[in-house]
């Protein structure tokens, strides 16, 4: 199903401006191994079901969007709400629990996250935000817009109670990267992400800050797969960032409201 045009797409791709239509569309089989591509580093270098993970995004055609410049183009971008409890028993799932509990050391922290990947799942949702670089700004309130959207009407549209309540989420959980001065320094929880931190955080993901700011718990962790970095990032190292935040109306129409206000202001 086609939802939205968008045809402010202006880029530079090897010092080429490149002009595209970006199109936002229901998730369908056919973008799959687009999906694949754009998901490959999810979980940083683990082994895990990323194949049934994609298909878990393909198969929920009534929350989530693909990105596209056309129906038939390659996935630029995709976006969706996945239930941890409802999919508990698909090994991808299981692959992404083992994988989180094993990185995050903080023992604080780490009993919150076994409540939440635990006991707490079934109002958790997994919000999965994956693109390639340089889509415009102005593609981003839409996109998370539609999200929150189709999330709200599934707890009233979906064919049984049983999914309905598979989009009650209370809580969304948010794994990404961020950039942070390389000292050799060890991960830290919550509380080394605030507006008090010395060191200066650069975000994969512009939105990513409007997160870090609303959640209510969060984590770093080290990654393995270092990318080749800019110049500009020589003296920073990527890390792996896991947000909790809350899925409650006020905060989200807090977020959609300020990422708004952010893509105005740049």
């Amino acid at each position: 199903m086609h939802k939205y045009i968008h045809t402010f797409i202006h880029t530079t791709w090897f010092c080429t401006v490149i002009n595209v239509d970006l199109e936002f569309f229901d998730p369908k089989p056919d973008d799959f191994h687009g999906l694949k591509m754009l998901l490959n580093n999810y979980l940083d270098v683990k082994v895990w079901d990323l194949s049934g993970f994609v298909d878990l995004i393909l198969g929920q055609t009534t929350v989530g969007t693909v990105v596209k410049p056309g129906d038939d183009g390659a996935p630029f971008g995709v976006i969706s709400a996945i239930n941890l409890e409802r999919y508990k028993d698909h090994r991808c799932i299981v692959d992404l629990k083992s994988f989180l509990l094993d990185v995050c050391h903080e023992k604080s922290i780490s009993n919150q996250l076994k409540i939440l990947l635990g006991e707490q799942a079934q109002g958790v949702g997994l919000l999965v935000s994956q693109r390639v670089v340089n889509l415009p700004l102005e593609i981003l309130p839409p996109l998370y817009d539609a999200l929150f959207d189709e999330v709200s009407w599934a707890t009233e549209d979906e064919p049984t109670q049983e999914q309905r309540d598979s989009f009650q989420f209370k809580y969304y959980l948010i794994i990404t990267r961020i950039y942070q001065i390389s000292h050799g320094g060890k991960p830290k929880g919550k509380g080394a992400l605030g507006e008090n931190d010395a060191e200066p955080i650069l975000y994969n993901h512009l939105e990513d800050e409007i997160f870090n700011k609303l959640c209510s718990w969060s984590f770093t962790f080290q990654l393995h797969d270092q990318q080749t970095v800019t110049h500009e990032l020589r003296n920073y190292r990527q890390m792996g960032l896991v947000m909790v935040v809350k899925a409650d109306k006020q905060t989200v129409d807090k977020f959609r409201d300020d990422l708004k206000t952010f893509i105005s202001d740049s």
